[in-house]
């Protein structure tokens, strides 16, 4: 079985990274914030024996080596956001994944055992969803590619987890839940995390 984390990762670039945390903490805070959650989703990835596909956000970065050797380095394609993450699972399912997760650089709670947790349930299930505190998810699994999971959909809402939800039970397919984790958006979410950074 051909199992796939998928990181979707924005170029590291000051002012344009966590930009809601910047409007507290200023660029310069947020930048540092970003490049600390990018460290530790590559520490807990780093621990889970699947394969890694790195999805930059708007160009492939020199400095690769700072990864583990097993990584594939991919440009994310799309207009929006569902766009890209919907063309990143259809070109992976193409290339014989079983199944697949995608995760962001935002969660400072997600751990090796949760990764594992998800492709257990994705045994049983066809999408595992973990849903985040402010409506959206911080990871998506799925042993098939479901086109509609990436459309229609206001992404950066507060809806995001519910209307895919909706979508799966409409369409009668079927899902699991993970626990819901918080991501660092806010001075509040990164107060509560920092020190364990």
């Amino acid at each position: 079985m051909k199992f796939g984390i998928l990181i979707f990762q924005k170029n590291a670039e000051l002012g344009k990274v966590k930009t809601r945390l910047a409007a507290t903490i200023g660029d310069q805070g947020a930048f540092e914030a970003y490049q600390l959650l990018v460290n530790y989703t590559h520490k807990v990835v780093s621990q889970s024996p699947f394969e890694k596909i790195l999805f930059y956000s708007n160009h492939l970065e020199e400095d690769r080596a700072k990864y583990p050797e097993n990584y594939r380095f991919e440009l994310q394609s799309g207009d929006g956001l569902g766009d890209k993450m919907g063309n990143a699972f259809q070109r992976l399912f193409e290339d014989k994944f079983d199944s697949l997760i995608i995760i962001g650089t935002d969660c400072a709670e997600i751990s090796p055992e949760l990764i594992a947790e998800a492709f257990e349930r994705l045994k049983d299930s066809d999408v595992v969803i973990g849903p985040a505190h402010d409506g959206g998810y911080y990871l998506l699994g799925m042993r098939k590619f479901i086109p509609g999971l990436f459309e229609g959909i206001p992404w950066s809402t507060d809806q995001v987890a519910t209307l895919t939800m909706n979508y799966l039970e409409k369409h009668q397919i079927s899902f699991d839940l993970l626990p819901t984790l918080s991501d660092v958006d806010f001075e509040e979410d990164w107060n509560k995390f920092k020190h364990k950074l």
